[in-house]
């Protein structure tokens, strides 16, 4: 297997989508809300990419919660990041995200998808991209919170992944549209990365994504593409061992680094374990073209993507007719609701 991951379009496979899933420069799939009807569709869409390769490739969505949850008919609504000690005083936060955790990826691991890119780590909720997708401002707060969440998707048997590192919170332009640039002083940026530092020492983290934000006073380029922030921060200084993934290399965030060709060699270079391109089929062809001439030189070929795949057996009615699937889903629907009437009274 490569490094690549790749999305595509509809509800099902075309037959340039199968074509696709069998280079072996390809290590998985990420799903989004256009390639979800309902619960059978997507049971026979896993089917589909399952028979389409020789390996088992990794299926990954972002379904952290909130506004960022690709399957919501048919699947019990996860709350976003921010409710859980907004609405709640600090042990109950905990256990609700264990509760939170534990559900999104029990629902998805049903479905036989190995992988939800949660949780965020980001600090604060100020920045476009972010949001009520960040736990809580204070550093303490949103390590206790997270890492509930993480033991509870442990316990489902996902593996996890922080995001984005090494802080995307402070920020205020949304990567997706433009390449941010953190101003602000070492000692600060370095503070809001204490959560991802303190989770890796719990060894908690089993894959993080970086953002695609500069941070002048380290680095010239985005830490997704930057040596400094991957080899010498990650790796060298804080002793993660884990998978990297770049995030969406079709983001403009990236455009830094060049078109998605280069894009993909400049995150390859920086320490990037595995590559995600998304909605731009053309750019990921293009990546792969360019995978492909530089497996030639020096081989491409990883198992870091098999370091993530899910070993739970269940089926989404053996699991709906649990107990603790019951209990779970009642307290999350009640936080839900909780959460909405804050929201609305709150703008």
């Amino acid at each position: 297997m490569g490094p690549l991951l790749i999305d595509f379009n509809g509800i099902t496979l075309t037959d340039d989508d199968k074509k696709l899933l069998q280079n072996p420069l390809v290590a998985g799939v990420i799903l989004f809300s256009r390639n979800y009807q309902e619960p059978k569709q997507l049971s026979e869409l896993i089917k589909q990419i399952r028979a389409a390769s020789n390996e088992r490739l990794l299926i990954s969505v972002d379904h952290e919660g909130g506004r960022v949850q690709r399957f919501k008919q048919g699947f019990t609504l996860i709350p976003p990041a921010q409710a859980f000690a907004a609405l709640n005083d600090l042990e109950h936060a905990k256990s609700l995200a264990f509760d939170a955790g534990w559900m999104l990826a029990m629902e998805l691991i049903a479905f036989d998808i190995d992988l939800s890119y949660a949780p965020v780590l980001d600090l604060g909720h100020d920045c476009l991209a972010i949001g009520t997708r960040s736990f809580h401002y204070d550093a303490d707060i949103a390590y206790q919170i997270a890492s509930s969440m993480i033991d509870g998707m442990h316990m489902a048997g996902m593996k996890t992944t922080g995001k984005h590192f090494p802080g995307h919170g402070h920020v205020i332009a949304d990567s997706h549209k433009e390449t941010p640039i953190d101003d602000r002083e070492k000692s600060v940026i370095e503070h809001d990365m204490q959560i991802f530092s303190k989770l890796i020492s719990d060894n908690k983290l089993d894959a993080i994504m970086p953002a695609h934000v500069i941070y002048p006073v380290f680095d010239d380029k985005p830490a997704s593409g930057s040596s400094y922030w991957l080899k010498t921060v990650l790796r060298k200084q804080l002793h993660f061992n884990g998978v990297i993934f770049s995030d969406d290399l079709s983001m403009e965030g990236a455009s830094v680094m060049g078109n998605h060709a280069e894009r993909a060699q400049a995150a390859l270079a920086a320490g990037c374990d595995l590559l995600l391109a998304c909605n731009n089929r053309q750019g990921s062809l293009a990546i792969l073209e360019q995978l492909m001439i530089l497996d030639k030189t020096q081989p491409l070929a990883t198992n870091k993507a098999k370091l993530l795949l899910s070993n739970t057996k269940i089926t989404f009615d053996e699991l709906t007719k649990s107990l603790e699937w019951r209990h779970r889903r009642d307290k999350l629907t009640k936080l839900n609701e909780k959460w909405a009437d804050y929201a609305s009274s709150n703008h």
